[in-house]
């Protein structure tokens, strides 16, 4: 549509015209703003953090430091703004889905069904936090927000308007198999929206164990040996390192070995014929099993018998699908029960720490990665990420953000993080899925070769676990390993900084300024990542990680010697002087200029909060 020219448009035109665009329909979201009463106090007050000290957890050194801030998570934001603009990977949070149920309080008031500004107040609350979070975010960063119905259509207007140049993805995971009665309807899903760049990849999954470890023997339709009789014929294996050393001619017709396996004096004789010794065919040819044999087969020990396998399938790896029905996403089973082993305390719907898990795992790209969740109520997204630095050795780290309603983060968040790293006590049975498949008519064709699969992974994980169950539920085969506990969950080691929010006046004197820059402390090595300290008097401090150093001088008149200090350094400093207005002081720093990155405090962080609270 042509832009109107209203270079020559009268008054009483130009007034119709407005009434005629007010009467418009607009697409998007239209709602009563409804003020916040956490927004507007920083308005008065601007933010800081306190450390709490006694809630320090450092189980070594070498390995990355977690945050647990506690606080209403606009301020904290607020705060992050400062200390990680542009630095996280990924958001994921799990904010109130404003069901009416008054589990979500607004300016200190319960929101309940009956209160006719309740879509209003929770757009507002999104609004005000989505906005804040926008600028941590990496420029490739990607932010997952978990919803239900209630909200999904606003929350995806919503993000429109703040995010216009991401991508939404929506995924609907069944975290309550039992389902709730809901307008006719059992309800029995809730979903994760991912937030992407344009052309953003997300990761493969791992294929199920039925698809990775398909046998090299065909089995149903056309498996027999007169189907395809060119594909019947030995491999030869070595008998210390099961590797293929030969690959036998087709055998004449008239012809039948007389076993699976036959053991010769230095190797073994391995043909495609069943349990039933029914002669089958290999899937792949001669010349392609001489070619590519060591490389994509694997041979292993089934009961008495040797069984070829492939390495990779084509189904090694899987695209996530944007329905997530597997039973590990019961948010009962893998939610509630792990928080009351851990915490020994209730908490109303936490996430399963299984969808969780995938959620970040579909789109985590760097082991190295920091992933804020800045609703994070039981703890599990912080769980999510030790759990993964268990499994590969990574260094994620994780930044938690709740407030202390009803003692969520003493009470909660805070001992689960402590427990999961420490270890904790528990009493009673582990149970893990070792192998599952779903049940289908196709699939019972195959059934013989998932039995010798789970056999196989019994023998492999006979140490791991005192007992074994084989369960067909839900339409799926399953085996689990079963392991009572020795009455302690092993730690996954780690460490943690626990901080909360506070404040100091924001009316810019002099006096003001200088009680920011004293409250900065804990905010500046938060923002440098080093929290060692190396040196502290009145004038200055020195702090240090393995990589850097981080330097606070409070008063101007301290600097000469806050040079001599750090000239028996070996290392770069990040530097920040107290100043009333904005000076670096370059000129007394030029002989270091090298050695030293300054900045100026208070006014680099009222800079940030000028443009957040504007």
């Amino acid at each position: 549509m042509a832009k109107k020219d209203y270079t020559n448009w009268d008054r009483k035109e130009l007034i119709k015209e407005i009434d005629q665009l007010r009467k418009r329909k607009k697409y998007g979201l239209v709602w009563e703003d409804k003020p916040e009463n956490v927004v507007e106090q920083c308005k008065t007050e601007l933010p800081v953090l306190e450390e709490v000290k006694s809630k320090e957890i450092i189980t070594d050194p070498n390995k990355p430091i977690n945050l647990l801030i506690e606080g209403d998570n606009y301020h904290a934001l607020s705060v992050l703004n400062y200390t990680h603009k542009g630095k996280i990977d990924v958001i994921y949070i799990d904010p109130p889905y404003n069901t009416g149920a008054k589990d979500w309080k607004y300016n200190n008031d319960y929101v309940d069904i009956n209160d006719q500004w309740r879509h209003s107040k929770w757009i507002s609350f999104m609004r005000n936090r989505l906005q804040v979070s926008k600028g941590l975010l990496k420029s490739d960063g990607i932010m997952i927000i978990a919803i239900d119905d209630n909200e999904l259509a606003t929350l995806s207007l919503l993000i429109d308007e703040i995010f216009p140049n991401k991508v939404k993805n929506t995924v609907a995971i069944v975290h309550n198999p039992h389902g709730v009665s809901r307008s006719g309807f059992s309800r029995c899903h809730e979903y994760a929206v991912f937030l992407l760049n344009q052309n953003q990849i997300i990761n493969k999954k791992t294929a199920p164990e039925d698809l990775r470890n398909i046998n090299l023997r065909r089995s149903g339709n056309n498996s027999l040996r007169a189907d395809s009789p060119t594909m019947f014929y030995p491999i030869y294996l070595d008998k210390k390192t099961l590797k293929i050393t030969k690959v036998g001619e087709v055998p004449a017709n008239d012809f039948h070995p007389t076993s699976q396996m036959i053991e010769k004096k230095d190797s073994y004789e391995i043909w495609p014929i069943d349990d039933k010794n029914i002669e089958k065919n290999w899937y792949y040819s001669r010349k392609r099993v001489i070619e590519k044999g060591n490389e994509e087969l694997t041979f292993k020990w089934v009961k008495d018998k040797i069984n070829p396998y492939f390495k990779h399938s084509n189904n090694s790896e899987q695209t996530y699908k944007t329905v997530w029905a597997e039973k590990e996403y019961d948010a009962g089973a893998y939610g509630s029960t792990i928080v009351k082993n851990i915490t020994d305390n209730n908490f109303p719907f936490p996430k399963s720490i299984h969808a969780v898990k995938d959620c970040l795992k579909a789109v985590l790209k760097s082991d190295k990665a920091i992933v804020l969740d800045f609703f994070a109520g039981s703890g599990t997204t912080g769980q999510a990420i030790m759990e993964l630095n268990k499994e590969d050795g990574g260094g994620r780290k994780f930044i938690l953000c709740t407030n202390n309603e009803n003692d969520i983060a003493t009470d909660i968040t805070f001992p689960r993080i402590k427990n999961l790293i420490n270890g904790y006590k528990y009493a009673g049975t582990e149970k893990k899925i070792l192998f599952e498949k779903l049940l289908s008519n196709k699939s019972l064709q195959t059934i013989d070769i998932d039995l010798a699969r789970i056999e196989e992974i019994r023998i492999t994980e006979k140490d791991n676990f005192d007992k074994f169950e084989v369960k067909v539920e839900d339409n799926f085969l399953r085996l689990y390993g079963i392991k009572k506990s020795n009455g302690k969950k092993e730690g996954l080691g780690g460490n943690l900084k626990y901080f909360k929010t506070s404040f100091v006046p924001a009316d810019p004197t002099d006096k003001n300024k200088i009680a920011l820059t004293k409250k900065a402390t804990e905010m500046l090595c938060v923002k440098e990542d080093t929290f060692e300290e190396v040196k502290s008097t009145k004038q200055y401090k020195i702090f240090r990680n393995k990589k850097r150093y981080t330097g606070i001088v409070f008063d101007h008149q301290a600097i000469d010697d806050f040079k001599k200090e750090i000239a028996k350094i070996d290392g770069k400093f990040s530097l920040y002087i107290f100043s009333l207005g904005d000076d670096t002081f370059d000129e007394e720093f030029e002989d270091m200029k090298k050695k030293v990155k300054l900045s100026p405090i208070p006014e680099a962080i009222l800079r940030v909060y000028r443009r957040i609270f504007k």
